[in-house]
């Protein structure tokens, strides 16, 4: 089951006011205006031998997901597991993979909720001539990560809103992750403790 929130004109560009439930069985469908992701990593550039001989600080995702060893010398299986590997493979351990802003409210942004097998929620929209529209970083399908130092990956929509909402300052830094759910939360997604020092430390830098 899947639970759409669309947050109205006032709500979005506000962030200020209650939020509209739809039915579960509704959706609020809204067209792309630009693709959902910069580009996606090659995450098997390096040579096979090379990669079977990472060191355990160097070690990904998708290395633990697929048992590469740090000491495996086995050339011939470690490409046979490559091979296995999902083609829109994003290395949710790699920086270069998020985006950080500082916005104003009101920010002109809609969220919605991921499916319940994932959650945490993601930008489904871009209110044009807001202030996410005017900054121009994050793209629609980004997955919101932190606010500030607060983690909220992985949060009901509400509460995740809500940390938006009680943020203080005249502008609030949003993390997000440029990739999809399944990539972020799902086998080949960062661990507990990267993401925890990743959020502590204020995740990536605010473009200039």
């Amino acid at each position: 089951m899947r639970t759409t929130r669309a947050i109205t004109s006032v709500t979005l560009l506000g962030v200020a006011s209650g939020f509209t439930s739809q039915p579960a069985f509704s959706r609020q469908s809204t067209e792309l205006q630009m693709g959902l992701f910069d580009g996606v990593k090659d995450a098997f550039s390096a040579p096979a031998l090379e990669r079977s001989t990472l060191d355990s600080e160097r070690e990904t995702p998708i290395d633990r997901w697929m048992g590469w060893s740090v000491a495996r010398q086995d050339e011939a299986a470690t490409e046979e597991a490559a091979a296995a590997v999902p083609s829109d493979f994003v290395d949710s351990m790699d920086e270069s993979n998020y985006v950080a802003v500082e916005l104003t409210k009101p920010m002109g942004i809609v969220f919605e909720e991921n499916d319940d097998d994932f959650g945490g929620i993601f930008v489904q929209s871009i209110k044009e001539g807001g202030a996410a529209d005017t900054n121009g970083v994050l793209m629609e399908g980004d997955q919101l990560v932190s606010v500030g130092t607060k983690p909220v990956h992985g949060m009901p929509f509400d509460d995740a809103l809500g940390t938006i909402v009680d943020a203080t300052g005249e502008t609030v830094k949003l993390v997000l992750f440029r990739g999809a759910a399944k990539q972020f939360y799902g086998p080949t997604g960062a661990s507990k403790e990267w993401l925890a020092g990743f959020v502590e430390k204020g995740g990536v830098d605010v473009l200039a």
